[in-house]
């Protein structure tokens, strides 16, 4: 493996330490909201089938007077103020949020240690057994690897672990950074980083 260097919050540009924490908590509040599926759906009166005859006659019986039997108040009825597909859950975030979440995610990996950069990630034979063996130098649980490109043998090797997920810089956000225990960084996709910042 090729050297690894810990990367600590004292080493990272002044852009990381002054973002505001409540920058992550809404873009990770955003980005949950917007996988949200929004499929739930319940019938109300006028799509249960059934109850177009009024039920018994609306004078005589003694009875409070009825319309029909899928009113929401008999069994078998329409629910009312039930979830639909019309909601939408959708949030927006400006960009510059976007950065300022990414950067403060780093900035906790870094106060913690776990921030790491290697010169190249690179797995040639395609094999699970050796980007495992790769992953076993970091003393982690966890990791989001940051490749500058994937290609096909280094994405075959990483695929089938659960401990590690593969990306290219383009896909790193501020709560995929949030959600693994430690992140390795390639040196080329680090620099560009840092300087964009």
């Amino acid at each position: 493996m090729s050297s690894v260097t810990v990367v600590k919050s004292s080493d990272l540009p002044k852009s990381f330490t002054e973002v505001n924490p409540h920058n992550l908590y809404i873009y990770c509040k955003a980005f949950l909201a917007n996988q949200r599926a929004n499929t739930a759906q319940t019938r109300n009166r006028s799509a249960v089938s059934g109850g177009g005859k009024k039920p018994f006659s609306q004078k005589g019986g003694g009875r409070a007077r009825q319309g029909s039997i899928r009113a929401p108040h008999f069994r078998g009825g329409g629910v009312v103020f039930g979830p639909t597909t019309q909601r939408n859950y959708t949030q927006k975030v400006n960009k510059k949020q976007k950065k300022l979440a990414l950067l403060y995610a780093l900035f906790e990996k870094a106060q913690d240690e776990k921030l790491f950069v290697v010169d190249n990630i690179t797995i040639e034979s395609g094999k699970t057994k050796d980007a495992k063996k790769f992953l076993n130098g970091f003393d982690i649980k966890d990791a989001l690897v940051v490749k500058e490109e994937i290609d096909e043998k280094t994405f075959l090797a990483f695929r089938n672990l659960q401990e590690a997920y593969l990306v290219e810089q383009n896909e790193l956000n501020g709560y995929v950074v949030a959600s693994y225990d430690a992140i390795i960084f390639e040196k080329a996709v680090w620099e560009k980083l840092t300087k964009e910042s």
